[in-house]
């Protein structure tokens, strides 16, 4: 693990010399997050991404960044994009870290999404040069779970309808179990039939073989949840440091009596604490607040509002990070995307 810098080195060094220093150093930090591990830049790197780690910590601080850089329309380009994260020990280390990504990567202009920040963390985009963005690429509001309790104490916290779907499912039929390679295209099918039943964007089953080999083997699991050889449930649940993320689910239009989806997510929370997570994230809310969420999710069932209304009797907190931002560092450039993503509307599948 790289550590922090020390003033009295004379032979600092100045890099992330693998990525398994590099996990080091993205575990440590307190918004510390599974998009920015080398693996997800692997991930991504085979889907039209290139990933570059770029980072660095000297006498003064620390900064580093998990980016990822694609062509943009018309030749016009790359953009970079920074997937909740971005890590710097103060100000000017950020600004560094800014400036060593507009010259490593060459790109237009330099996407970032940081996530929810922590009490003892602010960041003042505007002042670095950054404007809020139309394009976002993962969920800004979400709901987080805090899992360092015992079983009562989180039970306690949720909504009687969930409490007791828990319990139906848990006495039902339905067996709970890891997942394996094998059932990679069960997992993937029902993922398709659950996006477009409530009108989502789904990754392909060539994603999630690569997703299952690059992580399920240290940071997370597949779980499926069957009664008599009929998949009901499965999603994909990930760990870093504290925190778990439910980033993947999908259901069957039958798991509904048997509260498969209620037995399947408890399953992934006991898997987290296990694994010595406090908190989980169930990964994306509509963005708006909780008032206008709570009087509009039994109308709605469009993109996020579908699962809401599952997601919001866990008893966890609706959290918002800070959503996209946009540095330009090619104005004219900028502009150009900015007026095609008014004429495309161009939506992205998070994660």
């Amino acid at each position: 693990m790289p550590k922090p810098a020390d003033k009295r080195d004379p032979h600092l060094n100045t890099s992330f010399a693998s990525a398994s220093d590099w996990d080091d150093f993205v575990s440590r930090q307190p918004r510390g997050h599974v998009l920015q591990l080398a693996a997800w830049g692997q991930l991504k790197g085979q889907f039209g991404w290139e990933a570059h780690r770029i980072g660095a910590y000297d006498s003064d601080g620390e900064r580093a960044a998990l980016v990822l850089t694609r062509p943009l329309p018309f030749g016009l380009g790359k953009m970079a994009y920074v997937p909740m994260g971005g890590y710097a020990s103060d100000a000017r280390q950020y600004r560094l870290l800014w400036r060593e990504i507009q010259r490593k990567t060459g790109a237009a202009f330099l996407k970032v999404e940081p996530g929810i920040l922590p009490e003892s963390e602010s960041l003042d985009m505007r002042a670095m040069g950054f404007r809020p963005s139309p394009h976002r690429i993962q969920p800004p509001r979400t709901i987080i779970i805090d899992i360092n309790e015992n079983d009562s104490a989180i039970l306690g916290r949720m909504n009687q309808g969930t409490r007791r779907k828990i319990r139906k499912s848990l006495k039902s039929e339905v067996r709970i179990r890891a997942g394996t390679r094998r059932d990679l295209p069960a997992f993937c099918h029902l993922m398709q039939e659950t996006g477009a039943r409530n009108n989502f964007g789904v990754h392909n089953a060539a994603y999630f073989e690569q997703v299952y080999e690059l992580f399920m083997p240290h940071c997370g699991e597949m779980l499926l949840a069957e009664r008599d050889g009929e998949l009901l449930a499965a999603l994909m649940v990930f760990a870093l440091s504290e925190t778990a993320w439910y980033l993947y689910g999908a259901s069957a239009r039958t798991a509904g009596n048997l509260y498969a989806s209620y037995g399947i997510q408890w399953a992934a929370i006991q898997w987290a604490k296990k694994r010595g997570c406090r908190f989980y994230d169930m990964w994306g809310a509509p963005d708006h607040d909780e008032a206008a969420l709570e009087a509009q999710f039994r109308e709605r069932s469009d993109g996020l509002w579908g699962v809401y209304g599952f997601k919001r009797g866990w008893g966890g907190e609706l959290r918002r990070g800070l959503g996209a931002w946009d540095k330009p560092f090619n104005p004219a450039v900028y502009w150009a995307y900015r007026a095609a993503l008014r004429v495309k509307n161009r939506g992205e599948v998070g994660a």
